[in-house]
């Protein structure tokens, strides 16, 4: 059955799911993670109402919202995310198309988001898990971060983390996380994915990340 499910049929497991585990659903944004899918799937899932779709790959993004609008003269309005590693010298390139760029983790990468793009809406990536292969900044670098960006006139809506790589418990990173966006006096929460979107849903995620659990397997490259 699963190989005949369509996006649609997804989003529904999808939307349960969220509806089952978030305390409000409403207030989550559901991101579609269409990494290394290619332009239709993506537009099945605009077709689908999934209007918000990230990307891990500065190159990738361009491309596809390139491909997306000669896809069909109708195509909806897109938010797009960036939500992988982000390096300074590919911001220019994205800084018209992003809406929420979710993984600014250094100093460097506000200062440079807020020349190519004033105002811009971003969130702080947080190392919640303390695994040395993962971005982000460290917990106690947050509140810095945060004010530098503010400093530069970029709009902080929140945090985002990912959960550990191994089959640990994700709830210790998420909770952490939720912690300190409290303190921090910030709203919206980008954690969760495919695997574990109830976790981070029950520890106050507002924004969930997700690809596979969508579109099914990716291809590798």
């Amino acid at each position: 059955m699963a190989e005949t499910m369509t996006v649609k049929d997804r989003l529904q497991i999808v939307q349960e799911r969220i509806a089952s585990a978030a305390p409000t659903p409403e207030r989550v944004t559901l991101v579609a993670v269409t990494k290394r899918f290619n332009a239709q799937i993506a537009r099945e899932a605009l077709d689908a109402g999934l209007d918000h779709l990230g990307e891990n790959y500065a190159q990738e993004l361009i491309t596809k919202a390139g491909e997306l609008d000669n896809l069909v003269v109708d195509t909806p309005t897109v938010d797009w995310h960036f939500i992988g590693h982000l390096q300074r010298n590919k911001i220019k390139k994205m800084a018209g198309l992003v809406s929420l760029w979710h993984t600014v983790d250094r100093v460097e990468l506000a200062t440079e988001i807020s020349k190519r793009a004033p105002g811009a809406r971003i969130l702080v990536q947080v190392n919640t898990t303390g695994e040395g292969q993962k971005s982000g900044c460290l917990p106690g670098e947050a509140a810095q971060l945060v004010d530098h960006a503010r400093n530069c006139g970029l709009d902080v809506a929140g945090l985002m983390t990912m959960g550990p790589t191994d089959r640990a418990d994700p709830a210790p990173a998420f909770a952490q996380l939720y912690a300190l966006a409290q303190r921090l006096e910030v709203a919206e929460l980008s954690m969760g994915m495919s695997a574990d979107l109830e976790v981070a849903l029950a520890e106050g995620a507002t924004i969930v990340r997700v690809g596979s659990a969508l579109f099914g397997p990716r291809s590798s490259r």
